[in-house]
């Protein structure tokens, strides 16, 4: 590997609806990869959380992973975390959840608007689907997001793009959203909380991160210090996927470190 000090701080186990192996295998794979560190994130969707059931898998996984953390003590660092999915959708359940756990590391994210579906199932190809409208809307909410504040990082800032751009290969000008997304940023820089660099769609079709290069040279411009990376992985195989990919867009945008969280508190990792 061509840097020292790998970590992967969005990840998923079985515990995620969408996971597919348990946790001490995806550590046994990490620790084999050479990965320092790990954080283990499963999903919560905050605006699903007692209808699908999220409140028994979130202390499901909570367990296993400060299990797997104990286990592998002195050889891998592991997080315990949680991908907080429409937090600011359902303010008093995602609060109780965050006072119950003690977690290491909480990824705030939004995965579908209100009372809409994922974007993921969204058919983009649809013309009565105005995207452009659902991409205000969509980051109208990551502002809120941002401004709710309890949260650690700030996960794939422009997570619908995987899917209007990289699967429907729609245009879209993201000049339109250039003053809101700064906004967004800026939030973030005050209320020190870090910003993801999620290496996910460097193995998809859309080819980049979320966020891409000039979202992240743009929250360095404005002040920016904190920044995680994550390969969003729901397979062992994919664990560690573009991290260094990831390290070195963040040198590039002008980052000497990466930040590892460790009861809710960041601990900065050279990139080397």
């Amino acid at each position: 590997m061509a840097f020292k000090n790998l970590v992967d701080l969005h990840t998923h186990t079985d515990n995620s609806f969408d996971g597919h192996h348990s946790t001490m295998f995806l550590c046994e794979t990490a620790f084999m990869k050479g990965l320092r560190a790990v954080a283990f994130t499963d999903h919560i969707e905050i605006d699903a959380f007692y209808r699908d059931n999220f409140d028994r898998t979130a202390i499901q996984s909570y367990f296993e992973v400060a299990k797997a953390r104990s286990a592998f003590s002195g050889k891998l660092i592991v997080c315990v975390g949680a991908e907080l999915g429409q937090a600011v959708y359902d303010k008093p359940v995602a609060e109780k959840l965050l006072d119950t756990m003690n977690y290491d590391f909480v990824i705030g994210a939004i995965h579908n608007l209100p009372q809409v579906q994922d974007f993921y199932y969204m058919d983009f190809n649809d013309e009565s689907i105005d995207y452009m409208d659902l991409l205000r809307q969509y980051f109208e909410w990551e502002l809120k997001l941002a401004q709710w504040d309890k949260f650690d990082t700030l996960a794939h800032l422009t997570y619908p793009l995987r899917y209007i751009v990289g699967n429907y290969g729609k245009s879209v000008d993201m000049s339109a959203f250039s003053e809101i997304i700064d906004e967004i940023l800026q939030t973030l820089i005050r209320n020190g909380k870090s910003l993801e660099i999620n290496t996910a769609g460097l193995r998809q079709p859309i080819g980049v991160t979320s966020p891409d290069e000039s979202i992240v040279r743009r929250y360095k411009e404005l002040g920016g210090k904190l920044i995680t990376i994550g390969s969003d992985a729901h397979y062992a195989e994919h664990l560690g996927a573009g991290i260094e990919q990831g390290y070195e867009l963040a040198l590039k945008c002008g980052f000497d470190s990466v930040a590892v969280y460790q009861r809710r508190m960041p601990t900065m990792i050279p990139i080397e």
